[in-house]
């Protein structure tokens, strides 16, 4: 396998950073993970300006589209992928260990892995700890994935597929890698950006179908247990699409549910009429 490093198209064994890259040493870099279908990053435009956004918010330049772009087409010809999901990494670059900038170049990494097919549907446990709805990364896509990593493995230890965090006020704010979606009495529900839940792609398209189809949407803040006793759920993300939810905590909901086979549905019809929506 081969990836892509400030420039550069080197052997996965060989591709390497400094020591002193902040991303390495205090998590200060930005990323986006990216579907590719039949050898084409979906939704491109709409992950290019998110990973702006987060950029923006933590003073770190990025490379434009085009050159994005390009390293992504280079690094998924490199490695001969039709399907597959690509990853774009940018830190602040190189600097003295603690938390002051160094004022070097950004480091910049794209690559690119098989996909990981997921079960048609996934348990999930709600976690013990919260995400801060008024964080200083609250909202964006950062390298700083720790307490993901602490989660899921807390998740998978129970047997569950992905953990949900409530945010600070006890109410719903998504999962570690996913945006969450409860349907009541036929609405479906996700947390609005207030809840401190970083705002998917796939989550944002989600929201599109359901318009597209008719189906009454809602970003509202619900209690975290409203899950448990929802109609029917589902996890959103570029890698799962949306992917219904079986059980909370051992509690059992209808999966996948009418509303979600119709959401996925248009979702995956979406994914063959338009690669970047």
């Amino acid at each position: 396998m081969r990836a892509w490093v400030n420039g550069e198209i080197v052997p996965l064994e060989d591709a390497s950073v400094s020591v002193l890259d902040h991303g390495l040493t205090v998590g200060n870099g930005v990323f986006e993970t990216l579907r590719v279908y039949g050898g084409e990053p979906f939704a491109w435009t709409r992950h290019f300006a998110r990973l702006c956004v987060s950029a923006e918010a933590l003073g770190i330049e990025v490379p434009s589209s085009d050159a994005l772009r390009a390293a992504a087409g280079a690094v998924i010809g490199a490695n001969d992928f039709g399907e597959a999901r690509l990853r774009i990494t940018v830190t602040d670059g190189p600097a003295p260990p603690g938390s002051a900038r160094g004022g070097g170049p950004p480091t910049t990494i794209v690559v690119v892995f098989p996909v990981d097919p997921y079960p048609p549907t996934t348990d999930v446990v709600i976690v013990p700890w919260t995400r801060n709805e008024r964080g200083a990364l609250a909202g964006l896509k950062t390298i700083s994935y720790g307490g993901n990593v602490r989660a899921l493995a807390y998740a998978s230890a129970r047997g569950a597929g992905e953990a949900i965090f409530a945010n600070t006020q006890g109410n719903l704010c998504e999962a570690t890698g996913s945006n969450v979606f409860l349907v009541r009495d036929g609405t479906v529900v996700t947390p609005p950006a207030s809840a401190g839940c970083l705002l998917g792609v796939t989550r944002a398209l989600v929201l599109e179908c359901c318009a597209a189809l008719g189906i009454p949407a809602e970003e509202l803040d619900v209690p975290i247990d409203a899950l448990a006793r929802a109609d029917e759920a589902f996890l959103s993300s570029t890698t799962r699409e949306a992917q219904p939810i079986a059980h909370v905590d051992g509690v059992p909901l209808t999966a996948p549910g009418p509303v979600t086979l119709r959401v996925a549905g248009a979702f995956r019809e979406l994914v063959t009429r338009d690669i970047d929506p």
